[in-house]
């Protein structure tokens, strides 16, 4: 718009509405409408003038290029649709997938906040994810190491491969950055003798972050990127040649979020022996594009000061678990691999609240410019997140990933793993 007009504008057509139509309310018949606005002249006395525009109504004409009659009522009735709607969404939405989709292997979990696809070949999978995509809630598909070629994924294997290349490697306890050959992280994986120490003898908690990703994981390692986009879920969204995937896509001019993939890979067990669990591989944050995380390789560390897989579990027991996750710990044939803490978008601004206000109580200096979601600066450990819960109203949604699941988040869920 013209330097004169109000140059607010709207990420998606929903903020474009909302905005406009704010603006018309206020009187304002200088909206910066992103269309021509189609005005009904004369009112229901006779009178001439030109009237404002119902914004709904002028979206409507200007595509099929029919004025809609001057006396006609705008038919936008927001208490009355907001009365309407069913009081439980959530039952509402299950007990009607339970009848629409009985050929589909499927629970609910993380108190019916989570879709879980048990069976991650049934080809009619994403229609039951269309539903529970439409309320924004995460997806949690099992089983996709079961069409990979597991040798690719093996931390053995791509220190051999890629051994000799370069990488920042994330100390996760100092958050101190360091850039060395990625052969000495993959030999420290599953050998606690081989990793870095730090100045008081501790062992070192490292990740590789983002290594590689993008158009340099294709072009550096071909074979697992072809084995990784043939085992992808849901492949009608989640695939780059999907029909549904929008953002692969996008015309040429847009802006396109980074859509991977890229691998990240972390030392873990580390962290459950950490007190009160304050220390994470991956800090909140919120991601700006849907993504899908599939937990491809799980090792199994040995040597000194390292918890056993039966001390990991017994952790993980620990934590606020949905019954059919705790099963699932209890199976021999599943092997836990990450730690998730998923928020929905709502309640972002509670969080940002809650965290600036336990900055204060530590001590800190909270700057006006500072958002500790965006700068990634906070694990939420257990007490921290039952105060969230007592004072906020937020809940935490706890999963554990096992090896083969893949964890499918929308747009702007805040997670830490």
């Amino acid at each position: 718009p013209p330097a004169s007009q109000n140059n607010e504008q709207g990420s998606t057509l929903r903020d474009l509405l909302t905005t406009t139509a704010g603006k018309l309310r206020l009187g304002s018949t200088d909206a910066g409408i992103a269309f021509a606005p189609v005005y009904s002249t004369g009112t229901a006395s006779g009178k001439s003038g030109r009237s404002m525009p119902n914004i709904l109504d002028d979206i409507i004409a200007s595509v099929v290029e029919n004025k809609i009659p001057p006396n006609r009522a705008p038919k936008i009735n927001v208490k009355s649709e907001i009365k309407d709607e069913p009081k439980d969404d959530k039952k509402c939405i299950q007990d009607d997938c339970s009848k629409r989709y009985s050929d589909i292997q499927y629970s609910w979990i993380c108190d019916k906040h989570v879709l879980w696809l048990r069976d991650h070949k049934n080809s009619n999978n994403w229609k039951l994810f269309k539903e529970c995509w439409k309320q924004g809630r995460p997806v949690l598909v099992s089983g996709m190491h079961k069409k990979m070629n597991f040798s690719l994924w093996k931390a053995e294997s791509i220190s051999l491969d890629f051994g000799n290349q370069q990488a920042d490697i994330l100390n996760c306890k100092d958050s101190i950055i360091s850039n060395t050959n990625v052969k000495e992280f993959w030999d420290g994986f599953e050998d606690v003798s081989k990793r870095q120490k730090v100045k008081n003898g501790e062992t070192a908690l490292l990740k590789l972050k983002d290594w590689p990703s993008g158009e340099d994981f294709k072009a550096m390692m071909p074979a697992r990127y072809e084995d990784l986009l043939k085992s992808l879920p849901l492949p009608e969204y989640c695939s780059p040649e999907g029909k549904l995937n929008l953002a692969s896509h996008l015309p040429g001019f847009f802006v396109r979020p980074d859509l991977g993939p890229r691998l990240c890979s972390a030392y873990g067990e580390c962290v459950a022996a950490t007190k009160d669990h304050d220390v994470g591989t991956t800090n909140l944050h919120i991601e700006v594009s849907d993504v899908v995380n599939i937990l491809v390789y799980v090792g199994i560390a040995k040597g000194n000061g390292v918890l056993s897989k039966s001390g990991v579990l017994k952790k993980l027991e620990e934590e606020d678990l949905d019954d059919l996750l705790r099963k699932r710990l209890k199976d021999s044939s599943e092997l836990p691999g990450a730690l998730w803490h998923i928020y929905a978008g709502k309640d972002a601004d509670k969080i940002r609240e809650f965290l600036q206000k336990i900055a204060k109580e530590q001590g800190l200096e909270v700057l006006p410019e500072h958002d500790p979601i965006r700068d990634q600066s906070w694990y939420v450990n257990k007490k921290l997140r039952q105060r969230l819960f007592e004072e906020y109203g937020v809940k935490t949604c706890t999963v554990i990933q096992f090896l083969g699941d893949a964890i499918i988040l929308p747009a702007g869920a805040l997670h830490q793993v």
